[in-house]
């Protein structure tokens, strides 16, 4: 049943009525509809490069593509629906086996004796916003609880993930600049502290493309299984900035510190195969039949004695969690000095000026 005139005008007035700040994301998500719903598809010109609020709104609708309009009126009354209901949008229901409509950014799932995370921002090859790394962390708490005997991350579309999202740059709070790079650096570092935290095997299906953090993390995992068309690329020093996500430590542990200088300082994207023969990877299938084999595997790997599986990771992981805690705030704090510094400032003002120009 298709949203009426009346229950979207409904839903514009209820919006103005909401007690709590839904965040940048959803209120980009409410601009898109809204303007799909009564103009149709984009036709604005691209806002230039340094207006970053605009820029953000046009990259909203414009990423609706030829969405009906008639979809976009319900999407909104759904989306307004959801924000003004009691259950908080950001909790997940207990004792759901999927639960989509607990976060914004996620697709989570339970099934087989496992728990599936999947970024579910394909339009923007699952670009990892402020939101998004608040949802993971809420999403890796409960599955850690939870009765899965493992827990999977992957990425919805042709992306695994392309990093962190521009539009992460544009909030920024009262206290400027200084206190917006002391804020993520505690957001990353917590955010990080989750992987290393983890007490179940925690496995990353890489169905495409990887950048930035979403690399640097996969040391973390207990296996990494990537399509054959799955690159990985840390372009930190491009962009004025430093690794995270404890590969500082992790990295040069698994393919030797020349290797991993070559990827986190000079940024060397590798191939699928190139990650694997560095050890990053556990093993490449091919894309056509990468999701098959894959889920096989890991359904096969569910049945075994999640008990027995916990405290084999936890005596894994015990050397170890000290020093990695100790690089994640290392990384963290020197990455808070690299966001204040002109060196990234100018560096991340050219990336945007080259994707501008393309």
């Amino acid at each position: 049943m298709r949203a009426s005139q009346v229950d979207f005008e409904n839903a514009k007035n209820q919006v103005k009525l909401l007690k709590k700040d839904p965040g940048n994301e959803v209120k980009l998500q409410l601009y898109a509809l809204y303007k799909q719903a009564t103009e149709g598809p984009c036709k604005m010109p691209k806002p230039g490069v340094f207006d970053f609020v605009n820029k953000a709104k046009w990259d909203a609708w414009t990423g609706l593509g030829d969405l009906p309009q008639e979809t976009a009126r319900q999407n909104y009354v759904d989306l307004v629906s959801s924000l003004s209901s009691p259950e908080s949008p950001g909790q997940a229901r207990p004792g759901a086996e999927s639960k989509q409509g607990a976060y914004e950014t996620l697709v989570v799932t339970s099934e087989d004796g496992i728990t599936k995370i999947m970024l579910n921002r394909p339009a923007k090859k699952n670009a990892i916003t402020t939101k998004m790394y608040q949802e993971l962390m809420l999403a890796l708490q409960a599955a850690g609880k939870d009765d899965s005997a493992l827990t999977v991350l992957t990425g919805n579309g042709d992306y695994y993930c392309s990093g962190n999202d521009l539009t992460n740059f544009t909030d920024i709070p009262p206290g400027g600049v200084e206190q917006k790079a002391k804020d993520s650096a505690v957001l990353l570092r917590d955010f990080v502290s989750c992987f290393i935290d983890f007490p179940k095997p925690l496995i990353a299906v890489v169905n495409g493309p990887a950048v930035g953090i979403s690399v640097t993390l996969l040391g973390l995992f207990d296996a990494v299984y990537a399509s054959d068309r799955a690159t990985f690329h840390t372009p930190f020093s491009h962009l004025g900035q430093s690794p995270e996500g404890c590969s500082t430590y992790t990295f040069p542990k698994i393919m030797g510190s020349a290797k991993a200088a070559e990827v986190l300082i000079f940024g060397k994207k590798l191939t699928a195969g190139e990650a694997c023969a560095q050890g990053l990877v556990t093993q490449v299938f091919p894309d056509s039949t990468f999701q098959k084999e894959v889920w096989a595997r890991l359904k096969a790997f569910a049945k075994l004695p999640p008990n027995a599986m916990r405290a084999s990771k936890e005596v894994l992981r015990r050397g170890e969690r000290e020093q990695l805690h100790a690089a994640n705030a290392e990384e963290c704090r020197v990455l808070q000095g690299r966001w204040l510094s002109d060196e990234c400032a100018n560096a991340v003002m050219a990336f945007l000026s080259r994707r501008a120009k393309l």
